[in-house]
């Protein structure tokens, strides 16, 4: 149980540097957003158990 705790916790600290990673660069180079794009759903869903 504490693994999937910790587990856990490490994919919503991925999660949210790379949701800061994103709005960085939707705010200052819109045209490459999507680089981290797949970062942030990946450990969305990771974060999530969605898996």
């Amino acid at each position: 149980m504490t693994a999937t705790n910790e587990s856990s916790k490490k994919y919503w600290m991925y999660f949210g540097i790379s949701f800061v990673i994103i709005v960085l660069l939707l705010a200052f180079a819109s045209e490459f957003f999507w680089v981290a794009l797949p970062f942030v759903l990946t450990f969305l869903v990771k974060a999530l158990d969605a898996i």
